[in-house]
């Protein structure tokens, strides 16, 4: 699911964050398409003018919406997509867009080369076996053109690649095989975001080393890169010809030590009280009275919960934003709807916006506070917010 863009709902211009529609009658996440603007600008700064940028918009852009974010960061300065699987980058070509798609996952039925084939998608080969495969399901369906084709190699992350020290051998196989052409090698970083660098540098030499070893069997390597959010923020010997970014575009730093450009959070959630109440002291909140009422207290409902994204984990201790305060939720947190203790606040009203996540006035609270709270990562934070929360464009 895309987010419902300015000119795609029913021509509702979704600029003011307290414009009413059905699509904010309970609970929503707005997306700040000119914060995905300025962040991909911040990060074209620190590259090289020869050094592309890649926006990873795998995961539905990390549930930003994958056509929207991919739009504008390519509008931006991005030249390259991202994508984890085949549907994705078909979505991505459904759309109209036409910038070249890496798929950074590994495909390797029949049906998956066919349609990466037939939708001008760019896969990752991670095997001397899935190279074979390429080469012989391209030749079975008669493709008449030389599919661009990208080497992983595995210098550390023990994830998808050949080991780097059979990357020779791997990238002269591919070279032999009819119907496909090598556009770029590359690996990935595994602790590029630890303010300890011994296993970025020990991955950064190995990688080194497999492309010395590549270049003197007489290859010529069309491009390399290496670098992920944290890789691209770390260092500019990590750049070489592409950065692949994903997390810095919407906003969010890969760890605390990295903040060395200026990014603006793109998505918040937003939601609106459905019910105010008083309860007497000794009243128990929700499934499990998991809260019991220390003194008379005023709460509000609010609908969104743990089915739209909000880790259930969380309950009891977490805070949104009213009017520019922050505000305790109370009880186990539901599958549709959370409480708030509001006694300090006791004139709020139905209707009024809840900010679940983003900022309002001098209060914020981000992605990381809840990841803190979790002991997880902002990433996953991000990933969880479900589609039945309508995307809304909004530019700040």
């Amino acid at each position: 699911m895309d987010m419902l863009s300015n000119e795609q709902f029913l021509g509702i211009a979704q600029k003011d964050c307290d414009t009413y529609s059905w699509m904010q009658q309970r609970a929503w996440v707005e997306i700040d398409l000119g914060a995905v603007e300025h962040n991909v600008r911040q990060l074209k700064k620190l590259l090289a003018p020869q050094t592309q940028l890649m926006a990873v918009v795998k995961a539905d852009a990390y549930g930003h919406g994958a056509v929207t974010i991919a739009k504008v960061a390519l509008s931006s300065g991005a030249s390259w997509l991202g994508v984890a699987t085949v549907p994705e980058g078909i979505q991505l070509r459904e759309a109209g867009i036409t910038a070249p798609i890496l798929l950074l996952g590994a495909a390797q039925t029949f049906e998956q080369i066919h349609a990466i084939a037939n939708w001008q998608l760019q896969p990752t080969l991670c095997s001397p076996r899935q190279a074979l495969v390429f080469s012989d399901t391209l030749e079975a369906i008669n493709y008449n053109s030389s599919l661009p084709v990208h080497i992983k190699l595995d210098t550390g992350m023990s994830r998808l690649g050949t080991n780097w020290q059979e990357s020779g051998e791997f990238v002269k196989l591919v070279t032999r095989l009819p119907r496909l052409r090598i556009a770029s090698i590359y690996s990935h970083l595994a602790t590029a975001d630890s303010p300890d660098p011994t296993i970025m540098n020990l991955q950064h030499e190995r990688f080194e080393a497999a492309i010395a070893q590549i270049k003197a069997s007489g290859i010529t390597i069309p491009s390399l890169h290496f670098a992920n959010s944290a890789g691209t923020l770390v260092s500019k010997k990590l750049h070489y010809d592409m950065v692949r970014v994903g997390l810095a575009i919407y906003g969010h730093y890969p760890a605390e030590h990295l903040h060395n450009v200026n990014l603006k959070p793109v998505l918040q959630v937003k939601a609106r009280v459905t019910q105010v109440k008083t309860i007497e002291a000794g009243t128990g909140v929700s499934y499990g009275y998991k809260y019991i009422a220390s003194r008379d207290m005023r709460i509000a409902v609010v609908g969104i919960g743990y089915a739209d994204g909000i880790p259930r984990n969380l309950s009891n201790k977490m805070q949104v934003i009213i009017r520019g305060q922050r505000i305790p939720q109370i009880g186990a947190i539901t599958m549709d709807q959370i409480m708030l203790d509001i006694s300090s606040i006791p004139d709020i009203q139905e209707n009024e916006i809840v900010t679940i996540l983003g900022k309002d006035q001098n209060e914020q609270i981000t992605a990381d506070d809840w990841a803190n709270e979790l002991n997880t990562i902002s990433w996953e934070i991000l990933c969880s917010f479900k589609h039945r929360l309508p995307r809304v464009a909004v530019e700040t």
